[in-house]
């Protein structure tokens, strides 16, 4: 018989905070639709999944143009990561939909395992970049654009923490 779903739930801590208001609310929304998705039954969770794919989808697209008015170089670690993610959780759907059901619980606890270091290195560097840049996240406008006239970030624009 197979497993109904006894996942343990996304841990949410203020560790996972990155200054940025707009970006931790995205990343609160992320990890709620993560948990309800991880709550539900198997046989309900394709929904709900295709649902938390678009959200992600739209919240890797909010950072990766930000990283762009920012001037992150359009090939970055971070940018690639989110490609990555998001085309194995592509992947996940498909092989859901042949009858895979335990995938989305798999795919859904790793994927709070990689969003928590994700969050406190990755995310929280971007939101440092774009503080020190003086990028508003809430109106997507930056102070001064000269301010990012002779930036270059090519890495991943991360930071250690912890």
């Amino acid at each position: 018989m197979p497993p109904t779903s006894a996942v343990a739930a996304f841990e949410w801590s203020e560790d996972l905070l990155t200054g940025d208001l707009r970006m931790d609310h995205t990343h609160q929304e992320f990890a709620d639709q993560l948990n309800a998705l991880l709550a539900t039954p198997e046989a309900d969770q394709l929904p709900l999944y295709q649902a938390f794919l678009d959200h992600t989808v739209a919240h890797f697209a909010q950072e990766d143009r930000w990283m762009q008015a920012t001037g992150f170089t359009a090939s970055n670690c971070h940018s690639d990561q989110h490609v990555m993610v998001l085309e194995t959780m592509q992947a996940v759907a498909t092989h859901y939909e042949k009858g895979e059901t335990d995938i989305i619980n798999r795919m859904g606890e790793a994927l709070g395992e990689w969003f928590a270091q994700h969050a406190v290195s990755m995310d929280a560097g971007l939101a440092q970049h774009l503080q020190s840049v003086g990028f508003d996240s809430a109106t997507e406008s930056l102070a001064d654009p000269q301010a990012i006239r002779n930036v270059t970030v090519s890495g991943c624009g991360s930071i250690s923490h912890g």
